[in-house]
């Protein structure tokens, strides 16, 4: 029973989230796609693959600002300022709340590190960000081989 109410709760917040407007930049093209996480702090390779663990900067139609992403158990938003100098701003990070026995870890801590990101870095397929301490994520896109 609580699982479902805790669903549902989720899942009210989310619809009231996605219908408030935001004022962001547009996506630069380039990281218009979803990416898959591949580095990120002691988090090996196989547990980030196992859990899929991506995040989804493509756009969502009518929410400009909006993204997604999802680390092995909770779908997660958030909003996301892209600027033309490679800075990125993220803000307003929530997530559904269902429990789930793996991968808490890894949903607690991207969610805790997202908004401490403040730039960003596509080199080929991957694209980086960082928060100018040291900390960075790497990301791999879904769709290359």
């Amino acid at each position: 029973m609580n699982k479902l109410l805790l669903s549902l709760i989720g899942i009210v917040a989310l619809l009231f989230l996605t219908n408030c407007t935001t004022q962001s930049a547009s996506t630069p093209q380039n990281i218009q796609r979803k990416w898959m996480l591949v580095e990120f702090q002691n988090f090996t390779k196989e547990e980030m693959t196992a859990a899929k663990a991506h995040i989804n900067l493509s756009p969502i139609e009518n929410t400009p600002g909006r993204y997604s992403a999802h680390m092995g158990c909770n779908s997660m938003f958030f909003e996301a300022t892209f600027d033309t100098d490679q800075t990125v701003k993220f803000s307003q990070v929530g997530s559904t709340m269902m429990y789930c026995d793996r991968n808490m870890d890894l949903e607690a801590a991207f969610g805790k590190a997202l908004p401490r990101m403040t730039s960003y870095e596509v080199k080929g397929h991957d694209l980086i960000l960082s928060d100018g301490a040291g900390n960075t994520m790497k990301f791999v896109a879904e769709d290359w081989d």
